[in-house]
């Protein structure tokens, strides 16, 4: 058996493309451009790559782009001035502090500042309540794209046992709390489950975010199984760095029905999906209908 590859490329460039449409549509109908404000406290190089893409992206489908590059020195106290102002500002609908900040600042209260309706990370506290009570949120843009791209690919997730490896606040806990809420039977296991992969091969969906390079082999997974790999680690092969996932990709590209790639899967649809946040978020403070297909 060979896995049908998931392409993360194509489908967040569609995604872009839906987002571009609807951006121009509330433009031309109703006067409105939704709005992302992005703040980087520091320079940190991965930090400042992930924000220059997004600011790109932002632009790309139509949307307004507020960059606020901030010292690494900068106070607990003006950090949380800027998120009020950024909250209180009409013409920002999302708003996304880059992590990881410096260690002088707290990461919670920070984030925990954001208006819940302009958190389109997904990460307020009451944003991760109303996801877990199966209520209207902002979710976490990698487990909405991976979502996305399960039911593109299977239409009709009720009744697929799905185990999810990892047990993080930003994938493992919103990726299961989705699953969910698509009636699938949910697992979440991590590093410490006994036997873990047996637990793997009880699955019609795996999803890999551990954070451990290569731990899901072929014999973790059931034959035709989805495959989705959320992990991105940088490790040395034969000299050279090399980028991959949790997953060992051609043992279980082997035995897997369809599979995500490290890099070119998961990875893409993360922008695209905070676009989609930025946009759904826009429409909701505007009391207008939300895009469908863009929200969990």
């Amino acid at each position: 058996m060979t896995a049908k590859v998931i392409d993360g490329k194509l489908f967040a460039a569609n995604v872009r493309a839906q987002v571009q449409v609807q951006v121009a549509k509330l433009r031309e109908e109703h006067g409105i451009q939704p709005g992302l404000a992005v703040v980087l406290v520091g320079e940190d190089p991965a930090s400042q790559v992930y924000v220059r893409n997004k600011h790109a992206s932002t632009l790309e489908v139509g949307m307004a782009s507020f960059e606020h590059r901030l010292a690494i020195d900068t106070s607990e106290a003006d950090l949380l001035a800027l998120v009020q102002s950024l909250n209180a500002d009409p013409a920002v609908h999302g708003i996304l502090v880059q992590l990881p900040l410096p260690a002088h600042l707290n990461s919670e209260l920070i984030i925990n500042s954001i208006d819940p309706a302009k958190d389109v990370d997904g990460f307020h506290i009451s944003n991760v309540g109303l996801l877990g009570t199966g209520q209207k949120s902002m979710v976490p843009c990698t487990p909405l794209g991976c979502l996305m791209m399960l039911r593109d690919h299977h239409g009709s997730l009720a009744g697929l046992n799905a185990v999810v490896v990892g047990r993080s606040n930003i994938v493992g806990k919103p990726m299961a709390q989705l699953l969910l809420g698509d009636s699938c039977t949910v697992t979440i296991a991590h590093s410490r489950t006994k036997d873990l992969a047996a637990v793997c091969r009880g699955a019609d969906i795996l999803v890999a975010a551990v954070g451990r390079p290569e731990m899901i082999t072929g014999d973790f997974v059931k034959p035709g199984a989805t495959v989705i790999d959320v992990g991105i680690n940088r490790i040395e092969r034969d000299g050279r760095t090399k980028l991959v996932g949790d997953v060992d990709y051609a043992s279980a590209a082997a035995v897997a029905g369809a599979i995500t790639p490290v890099p070119g899967g998961v990875g893409p649809m993360t922008i695209a999906c905070l676009l989609a946040n930025t946009l759904t978020a826009c429409c909701r403070a505007n009391g207008l209908p939300e895009p469908e297909g863009l929200t969990a």
